[in-house]
């Protein structure tokens, strides 16, 4: 389910990391290639029994990652995006989504981007002591926006849409690029089949007046 090639975010890491790891499995050995992208990275290899790879080895771990990009079954073009989802905000499409969305959350906890936090306010038995955590909370419930006169999004089209809009559109206002990294992992944890990429691809789609493109159905 993952499109990190389209957005430019992978399969091929970046700059950021300490150590990324290629998978090499043939007839004689299983092991990865490491790559080393900082001083940390370089410590904790050092303490790890390793040796260089040969130049062979290298071409293969290349290989493999430009072959899992070319077999990407999605993409998200990003071209527009976050002026289209603005333009789209009252758009009909958000209807049909929440006619299939269940607002379970797992597109949220198991996004490596999502940071949305509830407050929990706690005291001892004793009245004495008091504690405040903060923990994992999930936009798509009704209770994240609860105030005194009740849920700000109480129905499923408007968390829905708030959700993509946030990663894809109002992301990019925030901190200059998409909250979205195309790991594909909100597709594969929902379940109901609600693919992102399908989504924003119909609402293109519906604006120029073309047919809406089949969505993806293998499950990975």
């Amino acid at each position: 389910t993952c499109f990190c090639a389209s957005l430019g975010t992978g399969p091929a890491v970046g700059p950021g990391y300490d150590l990324a790891l290629t998978e090499l499995v043939t007839e004689r050995e299983h092991a990865f290639v490491v790559t080393v992208g900082s001083e940390r990275g370089a410590d904790v290899l050092a303490d790890v029994p390793h040796r260089p790879a040969a130049p062979g080895e290298i071409d293969l771990a290349e290989a493999i990652v430009a072959e899992a990009a070319r077999h990407m079954g999605r993409t998200l073009e990003t071209t527009g995006l976050k002026e289209l989802l603005y333009r789209s905000f009252e758009h009909p499409h958000w209807d049909e989504v929440a006619e299939r969305c269940l607002t379970c959350g797992n597109c949220t906890m198991v996004c490596p981007t999502c940071f949305c936090f509830t407050v929990e306010d706690t005291t001892d038995l004793t009245g004495q002591s008091a504690e405040r955590w903060r923990r994992a909370d999930s936009c798509f419930t009704t209770a994240f926006t609860f105030i005194t006169s009740g849920s700000q999004r109480a129905s499923a089209k408007a968390r829905y849409r708030q959700w993509l809009t946030h990663k894809l559109a109002t992301w990019q206002d925030q901190f200059g690029s998409l909250g979205c990294v195309g790991c594909g992992r909100c597709i594969t944890w929902c379940p109901v089949g609600i693919d992102l990429t399908a989504e924003v691809a119909a609402l293109r789609a519906e604006e120029i007046g073309q047919p809406q493109p089949e969505a993806v159905l293998e499950m990975a």
